[in-house]
């Protein structure tokens, strides 16, 4: 299928060059020529591809290689997907097509300052990532064993740097799956970037790449320092992390991306030529409506709430807050006078939630507060009507369930391509507010919390109403079935190209 596309850029009101996202998809109009049919043909009527997968041992990254399998499954390819057995018994609920789909057992080895049976992020705080990688890059000799015996026609990875170099050895080709988006890859690892190596200063990363196509997303000081810092940090097995990183692009035989054109196509162009490989988008792959009922005990306190009144706040599974960051979150939601739900793991120091709550705090909010320490049905609390705002950490994959549903966003990053994605979600794209923070410590106030969430509930706000409408426009973009299929369907053509080496 194709769909017929339109990028518009201009200049925004303070002088920046810049892609217009909400300007693009305000003037967007779909419109589905007499291809549509005959790619849906051409890609159904292609042999069948074996393509083995091999995400980067963090939960995020396994399920967004997961969602991808399933719509790869459903157009007739088989998928060997590569993991740990802890990270095997959490994905099985979401194969959805286990007869084309199955899980390839992979032992993790014990790497020292490891707790044991470590397997994925999931198991070790934040400052033990960079041992979980060292010991999935010691499962290489384990993976050529695998894929020799598989013998698929292309591998799927992400921070395996070593990757490509052993696919092409088997004579496997090599697609880096990218789950983050384009605008944190062309801005922080371009070759232009990558070349200035540990030499880049703060300064230098305040400012987009020499050719970047939106000079109105930049870093604050603090945001910086933390990106050159990074660059000097190895991450797994003696290896810079920007070096794994780089690599693992620079050596791919094709660059995949979870997203559309309509909103990241400037910037997949311009990584396609800094890295001169070619770049495709597999599309938002929307996840299918989960087929579990919301837990009992969300679904009762949510629906205690009037539609569209209830503050859900939630920044994945791997982060953790400081405490003086954890407390300025929840006296800034209780600041607010609405009812919320915070799924947010114990700070720093502290072993529950409960023990790090503020004196008297559970007292004040009980009835409208809900802090909750666990995992939740993210995809279900967001769908639920009581929902009206999310306050994302701007992981990519919440960004995506989040932005197919109707709740309003305040934007609170931490690390990471999460900072890049804030400023598009709300600069470019105008979808979210984000949470004020100092430029130098990168702190958040109460005030800056419970200020973002008002401007984004108030229905007659200028601010509210902007991103309200461009969020509603984007929602409708991303829930058209037949953009989400013709993506996909031209993926898989990509695919069937580059096996065959056209």
């Amino acid at each position: 299928m194709v769909v017929s596309r339109i990028t518009f850029a201009g200049v925004n009101n303070e002088g920046h060059s810049r892609v217009s996202g909400h300007g693009f998809i305000f003037g967007m109009l779909i419109s589905f020529s007499l291809c549509t049919f005959s790619c849906f043909h051409k890609a159904m009527k292609s042999r069948p591809l074996h393509i083995a997968m091999y995400p980067w041992l963090a939960m995020g990254h396994q399920t967004a290689f997961l969602h991808l399998c399933n719509k790869l499954a459903i157009r007739g390819h088989k998928i060997s997907f590569i993991t740990p057995p802890k990270a095997q018994a959490k994905l099985e609920p979401f194969n959805l097509h286990p007869n084309s789909i199955t899980f390839v057992t992979i032992n993790v080895p014990h790497v020292e300052g490891l707790p044991p049976d470590a397997q994925t992020t999931a198991d070790v705080t934040y400052p033990l990532q960079p041992q979980i990688m060292t010991a999935m890059d010691l499962t290489k000799d384990d993976i050529e064993t695998l894929l020799t015996g598989l013998k698929p026609d292309l591998v799927f990875y992400d921070f395996t740097h070593w990757m490509p170099a052993l696919a092409k050895r088997l004579g496997i080709k090599a697609v880096h799956y990218c789950t983050a988006s384009s605008v944190m890859v062309g801005y922080t690892l371009s070759p232009v970037r990558f070349h200035q190596g540990t030499d880049l200063m703060e300064s230098d990363l305040m400012e987009p790449p020499e050719g970047y196509p939106d000079s109105s997303i930049k870093l604050q000081t603090h945001e910086a320092r933390a990106f050159a810092a990074k660059r000097k940090d190895t991450f797994g097995s003696n290896v810079l992390f920007y070096d794994r990183q780089f690599i693992a692009l620079n050596e791919a035989d094709l660059l995949a991306y979870r997203t559309c054109r309509e909103i990241e196509g400037p910037y997949m162009d311009y990584i396609g030529k800094q890295f001169n490989k070619p770049v495709v988008a597999t599309g938002p792959v929307i996840l299918d409506p989960p087929t579990l009922d919301l837990e009992e005990k969300f679904s009762t306190w949510l629906g205690g709430f009037e539609p569209g009144s209830v503050v859900y706040c939630c920044f994945g599974s791997e982060c953790t807050l400081r405490p003086n960051q954890f407390l300025e979150l929840v006296l800034g939601l209780e600041l607010t006078g609405m009812p919320f739900l915070a799924a947010v793991k114990a700070p720093l120091g502290f072993e529950t939630v409960e023990s790090a709550m503020p004196e008297g705090f559970q007292e004040r909010v009980k009835g409208r507060g809900f802090v909750y320490g666990g995992w939740v049905q993210q995809q279900l609390i967001l769908a639920h009507p009581s929902v009206g705002c999310f306050i994302t950490h701007c992981g990519s994959g919440s960004l995506s369930e989040a932005l197919v549903n109707k709740c309003q966003l305040v934007l609170l990053p931490n690390v990471g391509d999460q900072i890049l994605n804030a400023r598009m979600m709300g600069t470019n794209l105008e979808v979210g507010v984000e949470v004020e923070k100092g430029d130098e410590d990168g702190m958040y106030t109460k005030e800056s919390v419970c200020k973002a969430v008002s401007i984004v509930m108030d229905c007659e706000n200028e601010t509210s109403k902007r991103v309200r409408a461009n969020h509603a426009r984007i929602r409708e973009l991303l829930l058209n079935k037949d953009l989400e299929s013709s993506y996909v369907d031209s993926f898989c053509m990509r695919l069937q190209e580059i096996v065959e080496g056209i």
